[in-house]
């Protein structure tokens, strides 16, 4: 795959309306939730077979860039990072991250944080030069999406999980909708992807017609997450943060009796580099913290990014060094 292949479906013109990307929702982090919440509720062997349901992928850890000296600076032996990958892509294609985000399970400070990072961040990837940050997964899978956020960002993640959310309207279904306040920005456009996802999948969710909370149901909440022409990336990214937040609420408060349901559905649309036996202990971790929330951020924020177009390309570029003492902050020192 070449660059300027994938430079070319980015560019934004004059038609963009009729060609309105079908991003991804950062609900990525459903998958790692869900399989956590199942801890309680199966547990033993059974908890274990769910969770072998996942794809089991393996990197090879020195193509990971990683960066030794983090351990001596931060004291790290309690934090633990993983980084998430969303994509829309069809089965057997790796297609762009769309999501891209890094969950750390913070012991030292009792935390669990989410980072948010822009897909159009303008960085670094072997091999391909200077280019979005989401084409990194289309063009070396998850091994070369680690190794540029760790050689990008002076990090030292290993661990990943990638979900496809083609069903993803299904399983928001299954928890009854999301909770969601709807503004007039979000309503002028919302209704165009919703029409987009029902030809897709042949549904026939409604309209969106009023502003204020509403509650979505699968098709309504992806096209929400999906709108990015009211205030562009960043506003889509909070509004992906939003269903994340809306997700996670649902989730905690779940009947136990719909999980397995839940998790059959979702568990063969992820993919990972880690055994049964790890996720059931960073679940451990998390439920021992008694965390039921999270600090959640964006990065690059404003006064370290800005939109720029290069040769017809549009591309978030970043104060690097700027962006990279941020996240280190966020993920080590509060």
């Amino acid at each position: 795959m070449r660059d300027s292949k994938v430079d070319t479906s980015n560019k934004r013109s004059a038609n963009k309306k009729s060609k309105r990307k079908m991003s991804t929702t950062k609900k990525v982090l459903l998958g790692v939730l869900i399989a956590l919440i199942a801890i309680i509720v199966a547990g033993g062997g059974y908890a274990f077979y769910l969770l072998s349901k996942t794809n089991k992928i393996d990197l090879n850890k020195e193509n990971l860039g990683m960066n030794s000296d983090l351990d001596q600076k931060y004291d790290t032996k309690d934090i633990t990072n993983i980084a998430l990958f969303g994509i829309d892509a069809p089965k057997g294609q790796p297609g762009r991250s769309d999501a891209v985000m890094i969950l750390t399970i913070d012991k030292k400070h009792n935390k669990l944080k989410l980072s948010s990072l822009m897909r159009d961040s303008y960085v670094d990837v072997k091999g391909h030069g200077k280019t979005k940050l989401t084409h990194a997964y289309a063009y070396g899978g998850p091994e070369l999406a680690i190794n540029t956020l760790n050689t990008n960002f002076d990090l030292n993640i290993d661990k990943f999980v990638t979900v496809n959310f083609s069903s993803m309207p299904k399983i928001i279904n299954e928890l009854g909708g999301v909770d969601i306040s709807i503004t007039n920005g979000d309503l002028k456009y919302i209704n165009g992807y919703i029409d987009e996802l029902n030809k897709i999948n042949g549904t026939s969710a409604s309209h969106v017609t009023s502003t204020g909370m509403q509650n979505l149901n699968g098709i309504q909440a992806t096209a929400y997450s999906r709108i990015r022409y009211d205030g562009g990336d960043q506003m889509r990214t909070s509004r992906q943060r939003n269903v994340l937040e809306a997700l996670f609420s649902k989730l905690i408060k779940t009947s136990p009796t719909k999980l397995p349901g839940l998790l059959s559905e979702l568990l063969p649309l992820v993919d990972t580099n880690m055994s049964s036996t790890e996720l059931l202990g960073i679940g451990t971790d998390i439920l021992g913290m008694n965390v039921s929330s999270m600090e959640q951020k964006m990065f690059p924020n404003d006064e370290n990014g800005h939109g720029e177009m290069i040769k017809g390309v549009y591309y978030q570029v970043i104060n690097k060094e700027a962006v990279t003492n941020n996240i280190h902050k966020f993920m080590f020192e509060n």
